[in-house]
């Protein structure tokens, strides 16, 4: 019965995690790990060390690169700190005005845009070069989300390859 629980409480810490690599407050990728791990504790799953330890850096790497390229891509293209402030407070306000249906996307990516635009000419650029390094603070913002994405997609992967074939066997 524990394992059951178990399973039920890794699927949904997965789960979280995965809407984690959206939202900028919750770790995705580490969460997901954690989800894979907790599954570890379990009859369903049983993992090598070498997978784990691969995974589980894989998870740790990617995070540190979610704080890193955004502010390259703002850099990149002459934005600043306010730039991807702005970025992160529009993606929150995306997801509370627009959060469901197929409106939900243009709120997850339209929200860093317009916030970074804003946090730029808060800071003093000109509509050009606001316009331009809002652009660029969004292409990392959105080239972030997109690792962090597919690094619990693989991890998600992993376990349900995993338990898949523990239960079907």
């Amino acid at each position: 019965m524990l394992d059951y629980i178990l399973l039920l409480f890794s699927v949904l810490i997965i789960i979280v995690g995965i809407a984690g690599c959206i939202l900028p407050v919750i770790p995705g990728p580490p969460l997901t790990f954690a989800g894979l791990l907790v599954a570890q504790l379990t009859k369903f799953a049983d993992f090598s060390f070498n997978t784990l330890f691969f995974l589980g850096a894989l998870a740790v790497v990617v995070q540190i690169l979610d704080y890193i390229v955004p502010v390259w891509g703002a850099k990149k293209f002459g934005g600043s700190r306010a730039g991807v402030w702005g970025s992160v407070i529009g993606l929150i306000i995306g997801l509370f005005f627009l959060p469901l249906g197929p409106f939900g996307i243009i709120g997850i990516l339209g929200g860093p845009f317009c916030g970074a635009l804003v946090g730029e000419i808060m800071a003093g650029k000109k509509s050009d070069k606001a316009f331009r390094a809002a652009f660029g603070t969004f292409i990392g913002f959105v080239t972030g989300t997109l690792m962090k994405l597919a690094t619990s997609f693989i991890i998600t992967g992993f376990f349900v390859k995993e338990v898949w074939q523990t239960i079907f066997q």
